[in-house]
């Protein structure tokens, strides 16, 4: 059978994925076209199918079409079944099973400019990731006193109103494609989002961005790529302070 056309496994089409984004990075597709052929590449039944989506960005490809040589000495006489090899039976072929490539995942590096605060770097940090997926962190979860934000093509929830602080001062670093982010904070919190650099999307705060002086402050690093952050409170609080409650 050749190459093309084996079966492709969820491994495969994540990795086609991860190529696709290094391409957007690099400027060669724009968000359209990523969105186009991410669709393509998670319906790909077959290698060449998945191919298709790499085949005119240079130097980038997932499997070549590569067809294995004949058997030795096909065409020629036949011994019992066998072919012939210098007058005598060619010897059977056997075939060990092998067990299945394990890939480990890389250690986790925190994006460019990950803040680090006393002894807490992205060791002690609460690590949140996502890969085409919904993320929500709410309720009385412990936040340390670093966050780092690793999402691709996802809509992730981070939701500090309930949650149970270690720190007064919260750094969140963010390296984020194509995702929503939403940080929601108590109504006394403020939000330092001047560093967070944005292309092809938007980093938004709704809330107060002063010198900390409240129960809680964030401190927002790092990268989003055609996607948004946005900082804001809880739905209503608005209306609550209309009506004074």
């Amino acid at each position: 059978m050749e190459a093309r056309n084996l079966r492709v496994s969820d491994a495969e089409r994540e990795h086609v994925g991860e190529l696709l984004q290094k391409a957007v990075g690099q400027g060669m597709l724009s968000l359209g076209e990523f969105t186009e052929r991410m669709d393509t590449a998670l319906a790909a039944k077959t290698r060449g199918e998945l191919n298709s989506v790499l085949a005119d960005l240079p130097g980038i490809t997932l499997i070549s079409d590569y067809d294995p040589p004949a058997y030795p000495n096909a065409g020629q006489p036949m011994y019992q079944g066998q072919p012939m090899y210098q007058g005598q039976p060619y010897p059977a072929p056997t075939y060990q099973p092998q067990p299945p490539p394990v890939h480990p995942s890389p250690p986790y590096r925190a994006p460019v400019g990950a803040p680090v605060v006393g002894n807490y770097g992205a060791a002690n940090a609460a690590v949140i990731r996502g890969r085409m997926a919904t993320v929500t962190r709410n309720g009385a979860w412990i936040v340390p006193p670093a966050v780092v934000v690793d999402t691709r093509m996802s809509s992730v929830t981070i939701d500090f109103t309930r949650a149970v602080m270690q720190t007064q001062v919260v750094n969140i670093s963010i390296d984020d494609y194509a995702s929503s982010i939403s940080l929601i904070v108590p109504e006394e919190a403020t939000v330092d989002m001047n560093g967070v650099e944005a292309v092809g999307g938007s980093a938004s705060n709704k809330v107060r961005s002063g010198p900390q002086m409240g129960p809680l402050h964030l401190v927002v690093h790092g990268k989003v790529r055609f996607g948004s952050v946005t900082a804001k409170h809880p739905f209503g609080t608005t209306i609550r302070k209309m009506f004074g409650s």
